[in-house]
């Protein structure tokens, strides 16, 4: 509109100068006119005074009105154009600073948008790189289903690149998980409900299936239609790996607390009966008929009390005698054992020296490893190699593991083979009590799973690596201990008998009755206790008389931890000796480690008992 204003001014201009320059001239003719005609009438009135000439005699007066009218016309004519050009100046001039204000806005819009421009780009690439440096695989669909986008972290967890699978569904479906996936995605596409944490699995590119928790969300474009898909998937095999693993320990634990339960209460059984046959073999001649007979039965019965031994070793109540030992020599001294059974099995050892000590049960530990031997040759019924590597390790040596290690030095025992190996299920199950791959007949299913309680008793870790065809490989870690190695005495195999009085306390009948007959048998007073109250009241009426309290760990109402303790409290120099069918545990071995003097496993015989009542009374620095 303002074009087309200064346009029509103009015009106007051009026209007023034509009209100008039009009416100058025809004023400059008239005036010669008027000037001519002048001079002519002087002329000729000098000549023919009073001739009339042949035109008007005021002629030339309307020539000069007309050229002086003309004159006036041009004078105006310049007054209005110099009014125009004024006006067009002033128009000009605004509009000059009109384009200069919107010049300058314009530069102000592009700055602004240069600056816009290199926000959005900045928050693009914040977003790129959130996505990018996500740990999770981050995959975005459009509504159709097709690859718009896909993470670094899922092309390193799965395999697939967006050059492979862009515009496409991605191939990593299992036909299980089908059904639940598309009622997930159903809801999400059409009402946009998001999902969280939905554990599923997918398929690698390599056909491998993997744990994953998916969640995903709906976005929208700028307005605020439905645009695409964002699925987040985190990689949680390690978790359920860990999840598994813990499900076990707990499953463990609890056939761990049944299985030391039956054991204890079985030993109690098994105290009553290898007492009574101790006592008939005690009086009896050994050329009588039935003491071969008998000598078998107490056989058997020591063979049970093995069996019980091995339950509590998986309860982690097995742990006899704990002092200082060298492992290397254990190892030394049961692989030669077991090699002369083995001679086609090659034996490789590998002792690390300078081997910290370790402070545990050594008749447990050389259980754990005979259990380990045997679980080998039975991979390699043709023979094969056995390797045993012992080595000083520390917490942070052991990485990558379902559990958290205590912080400080271990000794670690490698015993591997190169049989038949397990596959992943078996591996899982084998320190299971009664889990065996053995024919009937064959195995009880006891030796792992009492060697994973014994470990776990002694406050270690036990691991195992396998592979079908690939062979086994047991990893074991016992604490270190600061504890000198003392030499070991040889035990005597005599009966001792002795004349003191000694209080025998237990809650189960048959014990009581078969361990009064026993210290009878062997010279003894006894005075009998069925319960912590009934124990702590015949002390004290007898305090002077006692020499020795035989005392059951396990009891109702008041257990013998607490009633050690009032005894104590009554003589703080009684002699206890700690006696249980749960061996030395650790509530047993709290109690030695408050002054107890000694402990005897149930069941035993005539010869154990009298022996261990020799040592307490020996022992006068306690």
């Amino acid at each position: 509109m303002v074009i087309k204003r200064k346009r029509l001014k103009v015009a106007w201009l051009t026209k007023i100068r034509f009209v100008n320059i039009y009416l100058f001239t025809l004023a400059a003719i008239f005036f010669v006119l008027g000037a001519f005609l002048e001079t002519e009438t002087l002329a000729s009135m000098s000549r023919i005074n009073a001739e009339s000439p042949g035109y008007p005699a005021h002629l030339h007066l309307i020539f000069f009105l007309i050229g002086f009218l003309a004159l006036c016309s041009v004078y105006f004519s310049e007054k209005l154009e110099a009014t125009i050009l004024s006006s067009t100046n002033r128009n000009l001039q605004k509009e000059m600073d009109e384009r200069k204000r919107m010049e300058a806005a314009l530069v102000e819009s592009r700055e602004e948008y240069r600056e816009l421009y290199a926000e959005s780009k900045r928050s693009e690439e914040v977003y790129r790189s959130l996505l990018h440096s996500s740990a999770d695989a981050i995959v975005i669909y459009d509504m159709a289903g097709g690859v718009r986008y896909i993470s670094p972290a899922f092309s390193r967890i799965f395999g697939w690149t967006l050059a492979d699978v862009e515009g496409k569904e991605i191939p990593f479906l299992p036909e299980s998980e089908q059904e639940s996936t598309r009622d997930m995605i159903r809801e999400l596409v059409e009402k946009g409900t998001p999902c969280h944490g939905f554990e599923t699995t997918r398929y690698t590119r390599d056909g491998h299936l993997i744990d994953v928790s998916v969640s995903a969300s709906r976005y929208n474009d700028h307005d605020g239609q439905p645009a695409g898909k964002l699925f987040i998937l985190r990689d949680i095999s390690e978790k359920k790996k860990l999840e598994s693993q813990l499900k076990f320990i707990e499953r463990m634990e609890t056939i761990g607390t049944l299985a030391g339960g039956i054991a204890h209460d079985f030993n109690n059984l098994m105290m009553g009966m290898l007492g009574n046959i101790s006592l008939l073999l005690y009086d009896m001649d050994r050329e009588h008929p039935h003491c071969e007979k008998l000598k078998n039965i107490e056989k058997l019965i020591e063979s049970g009390s093995k069996l019980t031994s091995q339950l509590l070793g998986f309860a982690r109540k097995g742990r006899y005698e704990v002092r200082p030992i060298n492992l290397n020599q254990v190892v030394q001294e049961t692989s030669v054992t077991f090699g002369r059974t083995r001679k086609d099995i090659t034996i490789c050892r590998q002792l690390s020296e300078n081997l910290f000590s370790i402070k545990v049960d050594e008749h447990q530990i050389e259980q754990v490893l005979i259990n380990l031997y045997i679980n080998a040759a039975d991979a390699m019924p043709g023979g094969g190699d056995l390797f045993l590597k012992t080595l000083n390790v520390t917490h942070k040596d052991m990485k990558d593991k379902p559990y958290d290690p205590k912080p400080g030095q271990y000794v670690l025992l490698n015993v591997i083979d190169n049989g038949t190996g397990m596959d992943e299920k078996t591996a899982e199950r084998i320190f299971e009590p009664f889990f065996t791959t053995k024919a009937m007949g064959r195995g009880t299913g006891l030796g792992l799973a009492s060697a994973y309680g014994i470990i776990k008793g002694h406050g270690g870790y036990i691991d195992v690596d396998s592979n079908l065809a690939q062979g086994t490989s047991f990893s074991i870690y016992l604490p270190a201990s600061d504890e000198p190695i003392h030499q070991t005495m040889e035990i005597s195999q005599r009966i001792i008998a002795g004349n003191e009085t000694i209080l025998l306390v237990d809650d189960e009948e048959i014990v009581i009755d078969v361990g009064v007959k026993l210290l009878n048998k062997l010279g003894y007073t006894a005075l009998e206790a069925r319960n912590g109250f009934q124990a702590i009241e015949i002390f004290e009426a007898n305090k002077d008389h006692i020499d020795l309290v035989i005392l059951d760990m396990i009891m109702p109402d008041k257990g013998g931890g607490e009633t050690y303790d009032s005894l104590r409290k009554i003589d703080s120099e009684v002699k206890v000796l700690l006696s249980s069918g749960y061996s030395l545990s650790g509530q047993a071995s709290e109690i030695l480690d408050r002054g107890c003097n000694g402990f005897i496993q149930k069941p035993f015989n005539m010869r154990t008992l009298s022996q261990k009542i020799r040592e307490v009374l020996r022992d006068d620095d306690r």
